[in-house]
């Protein structure tokens, strides 16, 4: 097919309209006698991309077939359309009587004028055009309707009515298509002002899913919204007597067969070993009579392969599947639209897509935990924050939630600063990003830092950082020598190597972080952490909050209806206390602990619910 020569319509509706336009001699000749052997010419024409021989042969017909004139006008005006000739396709449209046309062929009739009409920058022209129902529409009408209506909102300046018609359309997409929109979505909304975007959000109801869109929009500009902040207080499976004899879980609806997506090839087969060891720990603790049966699928290194393996599991006969576990391999399986079989994914997807009904989304976010670090933050009365955190992806993404939900707060960032991996000397950006903020009487000051010294710590001032154990072995000491030693610091669970090291978390002492509970035994009736990192490698160390997740998994499986409809419940799990936010995804309510004597030891009675973005 000769490439389209409109402009600034994207590639996807290109294909989209080419095919539509080629099926309409399908849906639509009003006449049950065979097609004219023109009429099939006409058709060969049009598929070949002769766009100019095609529409002069509808047009004859037309002149000749009085009964069906409108319809090869039609056809004609859309072939001289996809030729570029939009003065044509427009004189021809006009010849058209809309009233002869049936079903299809008026959607069509409307749709290549609204086409037109943007074409010629009459968006306002192209709204009117497309005010009918799409709803039952077929599947390339549908998204053809979507995408000028998209164009058409955007064309009258409804930035916000453009990116929800967008959002709906990008259901009705997958692969390259999907990528595209959604690119879209994101700078259309982009165009607003930060302060417009952050109004708008304010608006939507809870769970409306525009407003992950908008957040992405946000961090364009370095910002984000802050996040819904979650406060279940009603714990799953209350024991209930059943009809006849006996006791049952409210709530509990156990899998009959479990298909497991984790990678057992590839560069995620390490981070997927202890969340399938925990998994299968806590299936092997389970001692219901119900206990499903269990099989793992491979899920490659691609999201094409995990997208395989989730439809092997379905045609195995599995009744819940659990993953799979990378970013892009999770948005290609929610990209199937509604799934046949009810999915746990072990992450979130970079696009904000959220889970299909029925289907829920399970991740450790450094997003939540930072956001959780300034709501603890200020609950401590501090409304003065300094930011330091690793340059990786997984930390910029902690400081910019936790700006958001500090600054939701009227909490006040001072300054910030950035930590490069390998890097041993911080002094010059403790003394950048500390500058002006008293020094103390306890420790002499580096040369250059703040020269006052004041008796006691600044009361409103805390600092956050979220960095890997080895880089805050570093920077506690350079901050105590640079006498800011007595202002409070506050980190993400990075800052824990997960085993018990006071020789080389002494200089951590007085820090606090968030962290799952499970890695202290916090969490009554689980398997005791100690004991099975004795026995397990993948408990031991980071790896622990991984085997964490997997036992969660596996406990949460039976609740997920339960959870999607009561999200005042939660499950004490491994990671935190887990609820289900309006948009499918699980939140954590995670512990606080405190380094003394280098050891990480809880804080009694300072858990603070994770958030989520809604």
């Amino acid at each position: 097919m000769r490439p389209i020569r409109r402009s600034g319509l994207p590639i996807f509706c290109m294909v989209a309209a080419c095919a539509l336009f080629a099926g309409c001699a399908d849906l639509g000749a009003p006449r049950n006698s065979p097609a004219p052997a023109e009429a099939v010419n006409a058709e060969q024409y049009f598929k070949q991309g002769n766009f100019d021989l095609a529409a002069q042969t509808f047009l004859a017909l037309a002149q000749r077939d009085h009964g069906s004139g409108d319809y090869y006008r039609l056809r004609a005006a859309q072939a001289y359309h996809e030729n570029g000739e939009i003065d044509a396709a427009a004189r021809t449209l006009d010849d058209i009587r809309p009233a002869h046309l049936v079903d299809a062929q008026r959607i069509d009739y409307d749709l290549l004028g609204a086409d037109i009409a943007l074409a010629r920058k009459n968006p306002a022209k192209a709204l009117q055009l497309l005010g009918y129902d799409d709803a039952n529409l077929a599947l390339q009408s549908r998204t053809r309707t979507l995408e000028l209506r998209a164009r058409a909102q955007a064309g009258t300046g409804d930035v916000l009515g453009s990116a929800r018609t967008r959002a709906a359309l990008n259901r009705e997409l997958g692969g390259a298509d999907r990528t595209q929109n959604e690119a879209q979505i994101i700078a259309t909304l982009a165009l607003l002002p930060p302060a417009t975007l952050k109004q708008q959000a304010e608006s939507l109801l809870p769970g409306d899913p525009l407003r992950s869109w908008l957040n992405q929009a946000l961090h364009k500009s370095g910002q984000a919204l802050p996040l819904v902040v979650l406060h279940p207080n009603q714990p799953v499976g209350t024991l209930m007597p059943q009809q006849g004899n006996g006791m049952q879980r409210e709530g509990y609806l156990p899998p009959h067969r479990i298909g497991v997506l984790l990678a057992d090839t590839g560069p995620l087969r390490a981070v997927a070993q202890p969340i399938r060891d925990g998994f299968f720990a806590a299936h092997f603790a389970d001692t219901s009579a119900q206990r499903a049966d269990i099989q793992v699928y491979d899920t490659g290194s691609t999201p094409e392969t995990a997208v395989a393996a989730y439809q092997k599991a379905v045609a195995d006969g599995a009744d819940r599947i659990v993953g799979p576990l990378s970013r892009e391999a999770v948005a290609a399986v929610f990209a199937q639209g509604a799934l046949p079989v009810p999915m746990l994914a072990l992450n979130q997807p970079d696009n904000g897509q959220t889970p299909p009904p029925g289907s829920a989304a399970f991740a450790l976010t450094p997003d939540a935990e930072a956001a959780q670090v300034a709501e603890h933050m200020v609950q401590r009365g501090l409304d003065q924050a300094i930011v330091i955190t690793a340059s990786e992806d997984w930390a910029e993404r902690a400081a910019l939630a936790f700006r958001a939900q500090f600054g939701n707060h009227n909490g006040q960032v001072l300054n910030e600063g950035r930590i490069e991996d390998g890097q041993v000397n911080f002094s010059t950006m403790v003394r950048q990003v500390l500058a002006g903020v008293p020094t103390t009487k306890y420790a002499p000051a580096l040369p250059g830092a703040a020269a006052t010294t004041d008796s006691s710590a600044p009361g409103t001032i805390g600092i956050f950082i979220s960095m890997r154990p080895q880089q805050a072995r570093l920077l506690m000491p350079q901050l105590k020598l640079a006498g800011y030693g007595q202002i409070p610091v506050f980190a993400t669970s990075h800052i824990y190597a997960g085993d018990y090291s006071p020789g080389l978390d002494r200089d951590l002492d007085g820090v606090e972080f968030c962290d799952a509970p499970w890695l202290f035994d916090a969490t009554p009736g689980l398997p005791n952490h100690a004991d099975i990192a004795r026995v397990l490698g993948a408990a031991r160390g980071a790896g622990g909050r991984l085997f964490a997740m997997g036992l969660d998994a596996y406990a949460l499986l039976p609740y997920l209806n339960w959870l999607a409809q009561h999200n005042d419940s939660y499950l004490p799990g491994a990671t935190g206390q887990l609820a289900e936010d309006s948009l499918g995804r699980i939140q954590r309510l995670l512990i606080w602990a405190r380094f003394d004597n280098g050891a990480a030891h809880p804080i009694n009675g300072s858990l603070q619910m994770s958030t989520a973005p809604q």
